[in-house]
């Protein structure tokens, strides 16, 4: 009975002796929630996480007790961030599209001038904070997980010499992966972001797709030769490239799976983990589940625009809860903005939603969703088909794969009108194909070897044990672009080639000069 507690003391101690130190470099918003489901896991593992913030940070709870926090101090505040992306969300909801094509371009321009100072403000609070540099190289971290929404993640873990995994959906329209990662890309079956194409293009799909990627490289070149590379120069104090440090990434975690996917070439350090937050659903509250209960067999639909939409204008949401008030389901609709005139009784609007246990409901029927990837991954995981409102970044090219798939109808925010909506509605939840596709999507995402936490988790022991992966980073990486092309291979051998035909019509020329020169004089004479 005496040995007893003693032998529990030293597995304790054995068990926290095993965990690993783990810096990370968050991103903000969904990206945040997504990194977060990855940081439990960790620490329920027996990890200690450290998380480098910010003051201003919208999204990363600082009071957090179960992880670790540097918090850097910023001139800017929660509100100015929080102002910056309502205005980039406004544009792109409401002014985007009746602006002129030079008009959206140098709007575009702004708003990623603006994202890039916030973003350089940070990491110059960073790397001046000579104290916690310090602090940070006598901790000794065995990775940095990293979210490159926010930039110079990847340069504290080259200048702390730790090993650093990538989380992500794409950066910059999958050109930084292409350009940064190696990823092979064939433009001839791989659409690029953004294009409502499929890996099955016809000649003019794929005239576009290339000349796209072709646009995206150029861009992304400049704006990193221009912005980038002399600011990583600055803080690193000697000739430093993103491009060039982004591509030390031992693990690239992407945030999708084949059953969202087409089909591609991946590298050994790619890795698909989508879904890696969904879980079964939980009990609702016990008014929630009231009100879902009483919409009988015509079910619920759930709706919700994501977390950053916290409002719209009166005449959307009118068009909105107008179409709702039109079908016979229960709506429960995520909206903390002014409650619009047309709203039905059979519709109710909260502040926040379960999402995940709604969707997980038997009752719910169809969702309403601006297709971010996390909530697009949890009615795959639950199995329910959705009617897509995208309205920035990557949704449209997720709503457009699931729509291919025939899990989903798409709809535009600004010319949708209530009849499009409530037809949109009545299709996937009255029509069989559509369940009968997101059913065959989840059969897809649930029949995986190891669960996507558990993929994402493993990934970054692995690095922690072995050290880093370099053994599953391509050499292309330490090719030039005409190597890797293998444009110099071909230009010797065009030369061999053409050397050869020289030779060949020199020797012929040669030799009928021999055979026949005299016999042409002595005509020509005679």
């Amino acid at each position: 009975m005496h040995v007893l507690p003693v032998l529990l003391s030293l597995l304790c101690l054995t068990a926290c002796g095993d965990g690993g130190k783990v810096l990370v470099w968050p991103g903000e918003f969904s990206h945040w929630l997504n990194m977060k489901t990855i940081l439990d896991g960790l620490v329920d593992r027996g990890h200690t996480v450290t998380i480098i913030t910010h003051t201003a940070t919208p999204s990363v709870a600082t009071n957090s007790s179960k992880f670790n926090f540097e918090i850097l101090p910023v001139p800017f505040t929660q509100e100015d961030l929080n102002k910056h992306f309502d205005e980039v969300l406004r544009y792109w909801m409401y002014d985007m599209a009746e602006d002129s094509f030079l008009g959206a371009a140098m709007k575009i321009k702004e708003i990623v001038d603006t994202g890039a100072e916030q973003n350089k403000v940070v990491c110059r609070a960073l790397f001046s904070n000579k104290g916690l540099m310090e602090k940070l190289k006598q901790e000794h971290y065995e990775v940095m997980l990293i979210d490159p929404m926010w930039m110079c993640g990847d340069l504290l873990a080259q200048t702390l010499d730790v090993p650093f995994i990538l989380t992500l959906r794409f950066t910059f329209g999958n050109a930084m992966e292409r350009q940064c990662g190696q990823l092979p890309t064939p433009p001839s079956y791989v659409p690029g972001i953004g294009f409502e194409y499929t890996d099955q293009m016809d000649f003019a799909q794929r005239l576009k797709n290339f000349l796209f990627y072709l646009s995206q490289d150029i861009l992304l070149h400049v704006m990193v030769k221009i912005k980038w590379d002399p600011f990583y120069t600055e803080l690193a104090g000697k000739p430093t490239e993103l491009c060039d440090v982004l591509s030390k990434a031992d693990i690239w975690l992407i945030r999708t799976y084949w059953d969202f996917e087409y089909p591609r070439p991946l590298l050994p350090n790619f890795k698909f983990v989508g879904g890696l937050h969904c879980k079964p659903a939980k009990p609702l509250p016990e008014d929630m589940e009231e009100f879902v209960q009483s919409s009988g067999d015509d079910g619920i639909v759930v709706f919700s625009l994501g977390s950053m939409i916290k409002n719209l204008t009166m005449e959307r949401a009118n068009t909105i809860a107008s179409a709702l008030g039109q079908i016979p389901q229960k709506v429960v609709w995520r909206y903390s903005g002014v409650k619009p005139e047309t709203l039905a009784p059979n519709t109710r609007l909260y502040d926040w939603l379960p999402q995940n246990d709604l969707l997980g409901h038997p009752k719910t029927k169809a969702f309403i969703t601006h297709g971010g990837t996390n909530g697009l991954y949890e009615a795959i995981y639950h199995g329910v088909p959705m009617v897509g409102i995208p309205l920035f970044a990557d949704q449209p090219d997720n709503l457009s794969h699931m729509k291919t798939k025939g899990a989903a109808v798409s709809l535009d925010f600004n010319k949708m009108e209530s009849k499009d909506l409530v037809e949109a509605l009545n299709t996937v939840i009255n029509d069989p194909s559509y369940k009968e596709s997101i059913m065959r999507l989840s059969r897809i995402h649930h029949d995986q070897p190891m669960k996507p936490l558990d993929e994402a988790v493993f990934w970054i022991e692995f690095v922690m044990r072995n050290k880093g992966a370099k053994h599953l980073r391509v050499q292309a990486h330490n090719l030039s672009w005409y190597q890797y092309h293998c444009l110099d291979v071909f230009t010797f051998l065009l030369a061999i080639v053409g050397l050869v035909i020289f030779i060949v019509v020199k020797s012929c020329c040669f030799c009928f000069r021999k055979c026949f020169g005299k016999s042409l004089s002595k005509k020509k004479t005679q």
